[in-house]
């Protein structure tokens, strides 16, 4: 648990190399995927092809429930970038870990918090970008005070605490899901009966963490489609 990160000195900033590996990493992993269901496309899609059109149709009813398709029909790539990326990122680190000389290298990206942050920060700023385009400078402007020009104050607010518990959810339930099966790793070097009590617990603490590691993904994108509507649309 005394685990450092493999930070590095770089014309005055702090990188994370783990971070860095571990987001190239997931992001690899989603363009094969991409580049696999696409590459040889049917009428009657088979394997890696019929799992690609079922993310599609699944972030396509996502949109739906939000906002009408003429409207955001073009986010639909946006919401299986999202998916896809997020729920690999939850996945990497439910295996194992790779930890050298005290320096943890292999984890999820997303149990850290300036990652599932950034990613929270670049779906705000793209809802403001897409309300302003879609809407006029105007228009989206006087969003902002209606129905009472005195809710402008909570209402910016309320931009700030979106991205705040859009990232640090997503951050909390991975990283204390990785804590949590650190620990029962820890007790299975602690003899025959440590193994007992860690590794039945373990086995079962991964199959939750599919679980949960899922359903953040499709609350993270869920809520991204929220926003965006509330961006885009009239009636919000």
């Amino acid at each position: 648990m005394d685990h450092k990160a493999p930070i590095h000195e770089f014309f005055g900033l702090s990188f994370n190399l783990s971070n860095i590996l571990m987001i190239t990493v997931a992001s690899i992993i989603v363009f094969i995927i991409a580049v696999l269901g696409a590459r040889t496309l049917a009428m009657k899609p088979t394997g890696m092809q019929n799992f690609v059109e079922w993310i599609i149709d699944f972030v396509k009813g996502i949109i739906g429930s939000n906002m009408d398709w003429k409207t955001g029909g073009r986010f639909l790539f946006l919401g299986v970038t999202l998916l896809m990326y997020i729920f690999v990122s939850n996945m990497l680190g439910l295996p194992f870990a790779v930890v050298i000389d005290h320096t943890l290298w292999w984890k999820s990206p997303t149990a850290d918090p300036g990652v599932t942050l950034t990613l929270a920060a670049m779906v705000v700023v793209l809802t403001h970008y897409y309300g302003i385009k879609m809407k006029g400078v105007a228009e989206y402007g006087r969003d902002y005070i209606r129905p009472l020009p005195f809710l402008l104050p909570l209402k910016i607010i309320e931009e700030f605490a979106n991205t705040l518990t859009l990232g640090l959810r997503l951050y909390g339930n991975i990283f204390a899901g990785e804590i949590l099966l650190s620990l029962l790793v820890g007790l299975t070097a602690h003899g025959f009966v440590g193994i007992l009590g860690g590794a039945i617990p373990m086995l079962l603490w991964q199959g939750f963490s599919l679980f949960i590691g899922t359903i953040q993904a499709f609350i993270f994108t869920m809520l991204t489609m929220v926003y965006m509507a509330h961006k885009v649309t009239k009636d919000h």
